[in-house]
């Protein structure tokens, strides 16, 4: 590496119009050296002014000026020294580049790196410092290196902490995996033995209810075989008896048939045994609550709390439905399909049909249905109106107090349209429900599983209730209209 004297040596060798070592250099009466080709070139330009313009010679160092064009003659002695320089420049190009590395010569001169431009944040080469980085900051290798090592350290230290700390940080991660994994599989173990106990004492509960309606259907049947066995030997005296009273009416002998008459005994009457009852809801009714809650608790609450999923209840179940003429409210028109209920309270409807039909606002649908999964979609002309299921056996006249039945009961179940909010009823009890109004209501009805759901149909299916029971009898939709109020049922093909 040049030394400091020998880089502020090369320097001075330098011209300063072409910034190479001087090419014959001369020297101007002000002392300044220029290769001889280029300040004459300065001179030429200078002398090349409009004519009547005062022409004149300058210095382009010190800005001297000469009226008349100084004479040049060549600096023997600086010519030899630049000749000294070029020939180390040469040796430098030659033996001296191939001991130095690569990476340690001036990809642009070839000169050795000897100093660091703080500007460009590079490494250059004593022509660099002339040309390119002239007014550039420089300092020595070893004192930027001095500056870049401390920070360096720096920088160290600060990895080596934040190593520490990442170190650490996956120590504490560590430590809360096997925590997780360990409360995680203990949680695991308590829900399964929970859910195990539950299923037992729901599997316990299940079969000592089938067994307790065996029982009762053996009873009941054994009752019923017994009256059976009873009417086939009365049926069988009557048979002798009507043999031997033919046999005596065909008799042509007066004595002979008055002496068999008195020996032929009138047959008796006998009493027709009484229907032997067999109540369903009677046997299902001491669990029937505690099925409710448990069917809303895993069919609804469970599943909704663990994965709540939006109601999909329509499937390929929906079905297209029709009032039953001969059940409706004298009030109550129907269209001529009897898809159509509109109330009209100024003229009783004229409808040819007989036996009981409701007295309340109401009707029912000719369909039922037991088993399955149903759903029917109605709409409604306003609020005021009532919606639901119910057995056949729901009482055609109207209850004190209430300008409807349905859901009075325990074999009837409605959701009421209210102004602002809905009600859904069942055995009398009501509950009140916040919820946005729809003109179409979606029902569905999944028998076996015992679940009676309302749904708000819009761009989405809204649930708006859901009743829990055990069905015993096939379930028939009805409906309840105030005044002025239409229902029409909802077709597909």
């Amino acid at each position: 590496m040049a030394s400091p004297v020998s880089q502020k040596l090369e320097e001075k060798l330098v011209c300063s119009i072409c910034l190479e070592l001087f090419r014959v250099p001369v020297t101007l009466p002000c002392g300044h050296n220029f290769c001889k080709c280029c300040i004459s070139d300065h001179w030429h330009k200078q002398e090349q002014v409009p004519t009547g313009a005062e022409k004149g010679y300058t210095c382009p160092e010190c800005r001297r000026g000469f009226e008349q064009r100084p004479y040049l003659e060549k600096n023997v002695t600086l010519c030899s020294v630049v000749e000294l320089a070029r020939d180390g420049e040469a040796r430098v190009s030659g033996t001296e580049r191939c001991e130095v590395a690569q990476g340690e010569l001036c990809p642009q001169h070839g000169r050795p790196l000897e100093l660091y431009c703080q500007d460009e944040r590079r490494c250059i080469c004593c022509i660099c410092t002339v040309r390119q980085c002239q007014r550039h900051r420089r300092v020595l290798f070893e004192e930027e290196r001095s500056k870049k090592q401390a920070l360096l350290k720096e920088s160290l230290e600060k990895a080596q902490e934040e190593s520490k700390r990442i170190e650490q940080v996956m120590q504490k991660l560590e430590e809360q995996t096997r925590s997780i994994k360990d409360s995680s599989e203990g949680l695991k173990s308590v829900i399964l033995s929970k859910f195990a106990l539950l299923k037992k004492a729901l599997e316990d509960c299940q079969w000592q209810t089938v067994a307790r309606i065996e029982q009762e259907q053996a009873a009941a049947l054994g009752r019923v075989e017994e009256d059976w066995s009873l009417m086939k030997d009365r049926l069988d005296l009557l048979g002798q008896h009507r043999e031997r009273a033919e046999c005596l009416l065909a008799c042509p002998n007066h004595r002979t048939f008055l002496q068999e008459f008195p020996l032929l005994p009138s047959p008796e009457i006998l009493k027709v045994p009484v229907p032997t009852e067999f109540d369903v809801a009677s046997m299902v009714k001491p669990i029937a609550e505690i099925l409710t809650d448990v069917s809303r608790l895993l069919l609804e609450d469970l599943p909704g709390s663990v994965a709540p999923k939006a109601p999909d209840p329509i499937g390929q179940d929906h079905r297209n439905l029709t009032f039953d003429p001969k059940t409706a409210n004298k009030y109550l028109e129907l269209s001529k399909g009897n898809r159509k209920a509109k109330h009209s309270p100024s003229a009783v409807c004229g409808q040819q049909e007989h036996g009981p039909r409701f007295e309340p606002w109401q009707v029912l649908c000719t369909q039922g249905y037991g088993h399955g999964h149903h759903y029917w979609e109605v709409k409604v002309s306003s609020h005021s109106v009532v919606l639901g299921v119910t057995y056949r056996s729901l009482p055609w006249e109207g209850q004190q107090g209430h300008k409807f039945n349905i859901g009075l009961n325990g074999g009837s179940w409605g959701l009421q349209v209210r102004e602002d909010c809905y009600l859904a009823w069942h055995e009398g009890r009501r509950e009140k429900i916040q919820e946005q109004l729809y003109k179409n209501l979606g029902v569905s009805l999944d028998y076996g599983k015992g679940l009676l759901s309302f749904y708000g149909v819009g761009k989405r299916m809204q649930l708006i209730h859901s009743f829990h029971n055990v069905f015993t009898e096939p379930l028939y939709p009805v409906f309840w209209l105030c005044e002025g109020r239409t229902v029409t049922l909802c077709q597909r093909e």
